[in-house]
């Protein structure tokens, strides 16, 4: 089972035993959550994670896994690592537009 932490680290490009950002990240994960929440993804009570101890498989996403760990990563990326090329900025913008 994957760590839903760890798995966005990977993502960014953060090692697993590197944990100075690891509250900046579980904050902004946590925010995505929200956003999934009111978009009618995930458990109707809403979901957050603490730590790298919640797993993806915590997350009711009824078969659509995959999709919201891609819109995860791409969130979080453009709140805490946004890139300076802003033809890249439009282009995640745009993928996160057709998966919401």
């Amino acid at each position: 089972m994957e760590s839903i932490l760890t798995t966005v680290k990977k993502m960014l490009g953060i090692e697993d035993d590197y944990t100075h950002f690891d509250t900046d990240i579980i904050i902004h994960i946590n925010t995505i959550f929200t956003i999934l929440n009111q978009l009618g993804v995930g458990p109707s009570e809403g979901f957050s994670i603490t730590d790298k101890t919640s797993k993806w498989v915590d997350f009711d996403t009824k078969g659509q896994m995959e999709s919201i760990k891609t819109y995860i990563y791409l969130r979080v990326r453009l709140l805490f690592d946004p890139p300076s090329n802003s033809f890249l900025v439009e282009a995640i913008k745009n993928q996160i537009q057709e998966l919401e």
